[in-house]
This record gives structure tokens, C-alpha cells and sequence, in this order.
């Protein structure tokens, strides 16, 4: 991160993120939207072992919030400056007036109250049992999909999703003896909660521009973890931390979050958030091939759970007869069996495209996830 070819190689990588789009890669198949799932898990779990790098030995007090706050920050105007390339300027987000509600609440909580609360627990935990409560995000992220926002689920999905939760218990449970009381865990665990709050309230708006709510929630998170540190008491780093810091944040925060909400958008919060928590596997076996950190039983079990969940997922098979209800949306699409309308402008035939368009009352079968075409209820 520390050398500047570093730098020069992103201008390598700026062309394909101009191209990013809201339907994800353009791949046919109904599992097309597991990959930005599963990249924005590497991605993540591969800034945290760069991150605490960052840190160094003996951080003081206010640098924990500050890293935080410009790795967010890294996030924010990243991603605004590749959005503004993509569009040639300012353009307006697109999000419609009923969806505003849905993004202010996900910022609130994942950008303001869940960074929060992890600092507060992590000011009272070990590193150890942090990364171990951690892991509940995923699991409330399903809870609320399943039992509050109605996601269809299965067996062979919960299965799934306990077996990849395990294998992020095993890497990360603490070796030797661990105090874990007061208000330490419960702040932890508030913040798990606020992000799977946060996780269900995007995917109400992952038909909108992913780089437009990825940027927004680094934006806010990164002023509010930056004014934390300035408040007690840290100052602006050097010139390479500060860039490091920056280049980590837009790559393991920005990009991935962008990846994640493509994602939700074709597998619904639960599945979602079942592949991102992988990314602590990730970050450990990024940690053992570049920094030299030893294996052990536990990473390899782990890995042996983490790949029977993920292959559980990926050879889903979820079909059924079914109904959608007429939708007004717009989004980037392709004229497949769900997109068949007119335009009321010159089309000059590319796709995909990107226009508000409405979908008639229409039944049949066929393979589906749980994405923004199929939030039907289930008898």
C-alpha cells in the first residue's frame, strides 16, 4: 500500500469502475449475483489485515477512531469521484421520494450508530472476542430477513448459513482465557444489530445506484468516526499513512460495499450477508500468505465449513409458481422474461439500460432468488 506504483495501477482499474452498472456483470444464470456477494467479501477481508498494519504497536487511544473515519472517508469520496466520471458530472441519485426513508434509516444505522457502538466495544474487548461477536451480523442480518421483511428461506439455506456463521466462530475464537462482560459485548452486539438493520433497509433500495448508497454511508460514517478522533484529541497522520488509509477504505469499504449491494439486489440481505461473512476467512488467509502469520487446526476447519455453506448456497435450486404484482421501478435491465415494455424515448438497442419502467401483473415458474422482482410471499 506504502509504494507508489500502488497508485499509478489504479488508473488501470478507474475504467472498469466507471462501468459499473446496478444489475451486476452482466452474466446469464440465476447465480450471477454470487459474485459481487463473494467479491465483496474478499475485498473487505482483505483490508483488514492492511488496516492493522496501519495501526502499528501501542496505537494511541484516538487513532482506532480515526482510521476508521478515513477509511470510511476513502469509501465516500472515492466513490463520488468515480460516479462523477461515470456520469460526466453531477447528476441527481435517481432514488425515488418513497425510497428516501428506507436509505436515511440504513445510513443512520450502518453509517452513524453502527460504527459507534463497535468503537465502544472495542474500547472495552479484546481484539479476540470483538472478531468472535462480530460474526452475529450475519445471523441478524437473516433473522430480520426471514421473520420482519418476509425472505423466502429453506432448510439447505439455514443450514448453509449456520455452517459458514461456525467457520467464522472457529477462525476467530479467542485462544486463552477471555473476559468478556459489561458493556463491551452489548455495544458489539448493538452494532452487529444496526448493520443487519442497515443490511435490510438497503436491499429496499438496491434497485437504486449502488455507487450513489455506497458513497453516501462512507460519507457519513467517515465524518462521524473522523470527528470522534479530532475529539479525543488525535491529529492529521503523515502523508502515507493518511494515503494508505484513504486507498484501503475506497478498495475494502467503497468497492465492497458497491459489490454488496448488487448483491442484495439479486440474493435478498439473507443470502447476502451469509457470503460476506466469509470475509474474515479471507482476511486470515491474506494475513498468512503476506504477512506470515502461521496456520492452525482452526483456520483449516474453518475453510472446511466455510466451503460446504458456501457450496450449500451456491447450488441452490428455489422455483415455484409465482406472481408479481404490477411495479414501477427503474433500474439497469436487460429485456428478459421480466422486462418486456416499450420506450417512450429513442432506444438505440444497447443494453443494459437504465430507465423507470413498469412491470404488468405476470405468473409463472421458474428458478428465482429472493432480489427485487421476487419479494413474494409464500404459502
Amino acid at each position: 500500500i506504502k509504494n507508489p506504483h500502488c497508485i499509478k495501477h489504479l488508473r488501470y482499474f478507474l475504467p472498469f469502475l466507471c462501468k459499473i452498472q446496478v444489475k451486476g456483470f452482466g452474466m446469464n444464470g440465476m447465480h450471477r449475483a454470487t459474485l459481487p456477494a463473494l467479491g465483496a467479501a474478499i475485498l473487505f477481508g482483505a483490508s483488514t489485515p492492511f488496516a492493522k498494519q496501519l495501526l502499528g504497536d501501542g496505537p494511541s487511544p484516538s487513532l482506532p477512531f480515526l482510521l476508521a473515519g478515513l477509511l470510511y472517508l476513502g469509501s465516500g469520496f472515492g466513490l463520488a469521484l468515480i460516479r462523477l466520471i461515470r456520469d460526466r458530472g453531477w447528476k441527481t441519485s435517481g432514488i425515488a421520494r418513497e425510497e428516501w426513508p428506507w436509505l436515511l434509516g440504513a445510513i443512520t444505522f450502518g453509517g452513524i450508530l453502527g460504527p459507534l457502538l463497535l468503537m465502544v466495544g472495542l474500547s472495552h474487548t479484546t481484539a479476540s472476542t470483538a472478531s468472535l461477536f462480530l460474526n452475529l451480523e450475519s445471523v441478524l442480518t437473516a433473522v430480520l430477513a426471514w421473520l420482519v421483511f418476509r425472505e423466502s428461506t429453506d432448510r439447505r439455506i439455514v443450514l448453509g448459513m449456520a455452517l459458514i456463521v461456525l467457520g467464522g466462530a472457529v477462525l476467530t475464537w479467542p485462544i486463552g482465557e477471555t473476559v468478556a462482560t459489561g458493556i463491551g459485548p452489548l455495544a458489539l452486539a448493538g452494532a452487529c444489530l444496526a448493520w443487519a438493520i442497515d443490511n435490510n433497509l438497503t436491499r429496499k433500495v438496491s434497485a437504486s445506484d449502488a455507487l450513489f448508497i455506497a458513497g453516501s454511508k462512507g460519507m457519513v460514517a467517515g465524518c462521524v468516526n473522523t470527528g470522534l478522533g479530532f475529539a479525543l484529541g488525535a491529529t492529521w497522520p503523515a502523508l502515507p499513512l493518511l494515503s494508505s488509509a484513504l486507498l484501503i477504505g475506497f478498495l475494502g469499504y467503497g468497492l465492497s460495499l458497491v459489490l454488496f449491494v448488487l448483491a442484495l439486489r439479486g440474493l435478498g440481505a439473507a443470502r447476502t450477508g451469509a457470503y460476506f461473512s466469509t470475509a474474515p476467512f479471507v482476511g486470515a488467509a491474506i494475513a498468512i500468505a503476506l504477512f506470515g502469520e502461521s496456520t492452525s487446526t482452526a483456520f483449516w476447519i474453518a475453510t472446511a465449513l466455510m466451503s460446504v455453506g458456501v457450496c450449500l448456497h451456491l447450488t441452490e435450486r428455489h422455483a415455484h409458481e409465482h406472481t408479481h404484482v404490477e411495479l414501477s421501478h427503474g433500474h439497469a435491465h436487460r429485456h428478459d422474461e421480466h422486462h418486456q415494455h416499450l420506450h417512450d424515448f429513442e432506444w438505440d438497442g444497447v443494453e443494459p439500460h437504465t430507465h423507470a419502467h413498469q412491470h404488468l401483473s405476470l405468473k409463472h415458474r421458474h428458478a428465482h432468488f429472493p432480489d427485487i422482482h421476487h419479494q413474494h410471499s409464500h404459502s
